[in-house]
């Protein structure tokens, strides 16, 4: 049997709070695009020798796209799961772990930071 994911009470009150250095933008089909400039030593030598993107442009998925665009410094997580079940009925057993997941992998890439409620 499957080991359900304990989430504390702090954690869903946590607001994300996008990087204002991660331009976006949501693309014609409503999906969003973020852009992830590439710096340092290891990507100026792939840039240089291999050609790769300067700026590389991260396309999110339907549930990444709702995600992103509630995050808007005033959502907590908690908030975020509750329009993701709205959003999405057929998957609500499952959104808060895909919530948290998704809020982990954006918070250890450097594109969200969390705030605690009331500062």
């Amino acid at each position: 049997m499957a080991k359900k994911k304990k989430v504390s009470q702090n954690y869903m009150d946590q607001i994300p709070l996008r990087r204002e250095d991660r331009p976006w933008r949501v693309k014609d089909d409503g999906m969003v695009e973020v852009d992830m400039e590439n710096k340092g030593f290891y990507h100026t030598i792939a840039q240089k020798f291999f050609g790769k993107p300067r700026v590389s442009h991260i396309a999110l998925d339907q549930y990444g796209s709702v995600v992103w665009q509630s995050i808007d410094g005033t959502n907590t997580v908690y908030d975020i799961v509750q329009i993701m079940e709205k959003e999405f009925p057929e998957e609500r057993d499952r959104m808060l772990d895909r919530v948290v997941t998704y809020m982990a992998v954006l918070q250890n890439n450097s594109f969200i930071q969390m705030r605690g409620k009331g500062k």
